[in-house]
């Protein structure tokens, strides 16, 4: 269990261990700037880590739920969120039940998950974004064999969030906006769910 990312028991040891190298100790610009443009929106922010995000969303007056399913990974979020740490739960991605939401924020999140399990990530994606909302953030291009980080391809994104989604926003990121992990290989997406 201690090698497969699909189990919180994997994590719990890297962020226990302080072995952490996704996290960016912040929020990307680019995903600041996207989500000022927002009306006060519902987001979600699963694998929320530290809660960087989830800190910065709720700052901006947006109504935002962090998930994460390791014991470890949900202290660290609430330590750093102190007075927010509400905004965080225990909870698996793929059993979360709540109501659709406006936004669901990607950042390491896919990349994380065994490549078994993607199907089933966009499957969850139709379900939590309402018609209408949209998933954006930032994604792992890569061939790479082995993981986390699981890379993906253009054409396999393509494949799992088409017909419910269609792809609305493609940029690279610069290298020097990136952390070494990610470097050179990911980029902000945002993808609007079909009416």
């Amino acid at each position: 269990m201690a090698q497969d990312s699909s189990r919180p028991e994997f994590w719990d040891v890297r962020y226990r261990d302080g072995v952490t190298p996704w996290d960016a100790a912040g929020v990307p610009l680019r995903a600041l700037r996207w989500v000022e443009k927002l009306p006060s929106s519902k987001i979600l922010v699963p694998g929320c880590g530290t809660g960087y995000e989830v800190a910065a969303f709720a700052e901006r007056g947006h109504e935002v739920t962090g998930i994460e399913f390791s014991d470890a990974a949900l202290e660290a979020a609430r330590a750093f969120l102190g007075a927010r740490a509400h905004l965080v739960r225990k909870a698996d991605f793929f059993d979360f039940d709540t109501a659709p939401f406006d936004l669901v924020y990607e950042r390491a999140f896919l990349c994380a998950l065994p490549r078994a399990l993607w199907a089933r990530w966009a499957e969850r994606l139709s379900v939590l974004v309402r018609h209408g909302g949209a998933v954006a953030g930032f994604f792992y291009f890569d061939d790479n064999q082995r993981g986390p980080p699981f890379g993906i391809s253009p054409q396999r994104l393509d494949e799992l969030l088409r017909p419910a989604f269609e792809r609305v926003e493609d940029e690279a990121i610069p290298e020097s906006e990136s952390i070494a992990v990610f470097k050179g290989k990911e980029r902000w997406q945002a993808w609007g769910r079909q009416l």
